[in-house]
């Protein structure tokens, strides 16, 4: 049974979701095209010090989006999603499933949001775990709240100098 809590902006949230957001100094159209061209998305994907390839990126619903992320340890984690929803320039929602070389693997719905705010952008991210025990085995063994967290400030940065 999913306990009830609230984020600080008041949305209910289960124990089986992660929930991160960050004002972006960056028009939600910028933004946009940030997450949905693989040329810039490759530029800002991840933690810090990770790098990314993208297989393929077809951003449409039922559309498929493999990448590998190459951590600095030199550790990869392939991903494979699918996207469920695509609302230009609102929302993307997907199907995510990924993993670290040699490990299980995870799986969770994600959507990322982007809420106009003149010439910067509220983004946040959604995500929902099958259960209470994969969202806290993602948090500790993945970083995923401190990964989530810094892969914003990249965005953000990126967009910020204008060099996307």
């Amino acid at each position: 049974m999913d306990v009830k809590r609230k984020n600080d902006t008041g949305q209910i949230l289960s124990d089986r979701e992660i929930v991160v957001s960050r004002i972006v100094d960056a028009p939600r159209e910028l933004v946009w095209e940030a997450w949905t061209d693989p040329g810039q998305i490759v530029k800002w994907w991840g933690p810090e010090g990770f790098t990314t390839t993208i297989e393929e990126m077809n951003v449409r619903p039922g559309g498929v989006w493999k990448h590998v992320m190459h951590g600095p340890d030199g550790v990869d984690y392939p991903n494979e999603s699918i996207f469920t929803e695509v609302v230009k320039p609102e929302r993307i929602s997907f199907s995510h499933g990924g993993r670290r070389q040699g490990d299980a693997g995870v799986r969770f719905e994600a959507t990322w949001s982007f809420e106009n705010l003149g010439d910067k952008t509220g983004v946040t991210i959604r995500m929902v775990f099958p259960s209470v025990e994969d969202r806290d085995r993602v948090v500790k063994e993945y970083g995923a709240v401190e990964g989530a967290e810094q892969t914003l400030v990249r965005l953000d940065v990126l967009l910020s100098k204008g060099s996307a």
